[in-house]
């Protein structure tokens, strides 16, 4: 099972999603900023990734300027909780197979996973 955390009005997530097809992949889509993963899922999600959380965030978005999400002394799960309640902080795509994840940027970095 493949999974997309998906934006439809992001090119680089149509992008990515329109390459897993052409690829005879069908992945179940999730739409993140309406069915936004809990924070159980996201710690899943970054462990997959092999990041730190920052990694998997929107650095350069608005919301995390305002929040002070670049703060040192936040904790994962302070920045797991900024992620759940402002989604649109979640870097996109992102592609999940098993324990396998990979963000589309470029869209050709989920091939590694597949």
């Amino acid at each position: 099972m493949v999974t997309i955390y998906h934006n439809p009005r992001c090119s680089k997530s149509r992008q990515t999603l329109q390459l897993l097809e052409d690829n005879g992949v069908t992945p179940e889509i999730v739409l993140y900023l309406e069915n936004t993963p809990d924070k159980a899922t996201l710690a899943a999600i970054q462990k997959s990734l092999g990041v730190d959380v920052r990694g998997m965030m929107r650095t350069k978005e608005a919301e995390y300027k305002e929040q002070n999400l670049a703060n040192d002394s936040l904790s994962n799960s302070d920045l797991f909780d900024a992620m759940v309640n402002t989604p649109k902080l979640i870097e996109r795509p992102i592609v999940v197979k098993g324990k396998k994840a990979a963000i589309g940027r470029p869209p050709e970095s989920v091939l590694d996973i597949l």
